[in-house]
């Protein structure tokens, strides 16, 4: 983002440069050097680099070497668990029963609309395609469904675990 993009000013504001390049840094989907997670945080990259190391100590990034540069990146299993606390914090059991029922729902649309049995056979599918634009759709809908098995699974975890890991008091352990 430019810095004189619409919110730069306001973000640089009120959001820590630990914040920032956190924020930056969970949110790649490659990993990333700190030179680039410095400039879309809007920090130097010095700082960025220090708040990255910082980051990789507390379990949330992971840095690789490639090539002599330290390449950060979401830890998977931090990202994870932050999902599975969130998931935790805003449904009740009931409704993580319900979240799992509409979360199997869309699957089971993807397996009739297509007639196949997971993603990868769906990418198989795209390309065989013969319009772009089916291209893009079937691919589109292979990696939503991805998305959806993922939340699916820490869904599962949440209701097998509620009784643990929940932070309401009435649930038992």
């Amino acid at each position: 983002m430019p810095d004189d993009a619409p919110g730069v000013d306001a973000w640089k504001e009120q959001t820590s440069a630990f914040d920032r390049v956190r924020s930056v840094a969970s949110t790649v989907s490659q990993p990333r050097p700190a030179s680039s997670i410095a400039a879309e945080a809007h920090v130097a990259e010095n700082t960025a680099r220090d708040h990255l190391e910082r980051l990789v100590d507390m379990n949330v990034l992971l840095a690789d070497d490639h090539e002599g540069t330290a390449m950060y990146a979401p830890d998977p299993l931090h990202t994870r668990l932050q999902t599975l606390r969130d998931l935790l914090d805003t449904h009740d059991h009931d409704g993580l029963v319900r979240l799992k029922a509409d979360l199997q729902e869309q699957i089971e649309t993807w397996r009739d609309q297509y007639g196949v049995e997971s993603p990868s056979q769906l990418r198989e599918r795209a390309a065989e395609t013969d319009a772009a634009t089916e291209t893009r759709e079937v691919q589109e809908a292979a990696n939503d469904w991805e998305l959806v098995r993922y939340r699916l699974s820490i869904v599962e975890d949440a209701i097998e675990n509620y009784g643990t890991y929940s932070r309401d008091p009435r649930a038992s352990a």
